[in-house]
């Protein structure tokens, strides 16, 4: 498991290489300023879907590295 330290490093540079550094920088901003509430967020993000589809898509997923 990773410090705290070491994920939010991996993080922004996961973010600057999809990104580059000023869209990264931007979208840090957007997360920073708009009210975001993670717990509410995740109970909504597969309400629509089974257990069996989302670990069916996960193992696609998976299959497609």
């Amino acid at each position: 498991m990773m410090t705290d330290t070491e994920l939010k490093i991996k993080g922004f540079n996961t973010l600057v290489d999809t990104l580059g550094e000023v869209e990264a920088e931007r979208f840090i901003s957007l997360i920073l300023r708009e009210p975001f509430d993670y717990t509410k967020w995740q109970k909504h993000l597969w309400e629509n879907r089974s257990v069996e589809d989302i670990s069916k898509a996960a193992m696609q997923q998976r299959k497609n590295l």
